[in-house]
């Protein structure tokens, strides 16, 4: 007698297996499409601490339609102050670095070492991901429905004992990734802020 090999779910078996499907009230088709949307980040952008969200975190109403939260592997908005403020910790190690640098070299007798690149690299950041569709009418007063039941941040995993949730002090206006799918299944991302936000510096 032959034992069946054990086979590990598919990503779409592990999707569907998401306890959040269990108490929830929104069509199929939109279920659908955010699971389309999770898979799309995991495996083509490389999200991780992807999640499901069917109800409000702020009213355990349900949303308005579902939403997914992950995490980026990089950062996807820096504020304009936030970016001054890296910019200048990153000009400080530069002049660190090269002042070193050329002082090793003088020691040894070579020539001065040209001076190191510029380099910033912010943590990233959980955000909120509304998954939609290219033939959708969008309004300023769909998009305030959905704003209006999310907290600033999405929940990530529980801190360690002990270990306090980091939170960015630029981070002061909610947002989200509106994510939009065309027939074609390509998807296309774009960064959209709850009010007026100050323009990036380049």
């Amino acid at each position: 007698m032959s034992v069946a090999p054990v086979v590990s779910p598919s990503p779409l078996q592990t999707l569907l297996a998401d306890p959040a499907l269990l108490h929830t009230s929104h069509p199929a088709e939109l279920l659908t499409l955010a699971f389309q949307i999770q898979h799309n980040l995991r495996y083509q952008h490389s999200w991780s601490e992807l999640r499901l969200h069917t109800h409000s975190p702020i009213t355990n109403r349900p949303l308005p339609r579902p939403l997914v939260s992950g995490l980026p592997p990089l950062r996807l908005y820096v504020h304009p102050e936030e970016q001054i403020e890296l910019l200048k910790e990153a000009e400080k190690r530069r002049k660190a670095a090269a002042a070193t640098a050329t002082a090793a070299k003088t020691e040894a007798g070579e020539d001065a070492a040209p001076d190191a690149t510029l380099e910033y690299k912010p943590e990233p950041e959980r955000e909120w991901i509304l998954p939609t569709r290219l033939s959708e009418k969008w309004s300023l007063k769909r998009l305030s429905e959905v704003f209006d039941a999310i907290d600033l941040v999405p929940a990530g995993p529980e801190p360690a004992a002990g270990e306090a949730a980091a939170v960015n002090k630029w981070r002061t206006t909610k947002r989200l990734v509106l994510a939009t799918v065309d027939s074609d299944s390509t998807v296309v991302y774009y960064i959209v802020h709850d009010g007026v936000v100050k323009p990036r510096q380049n």
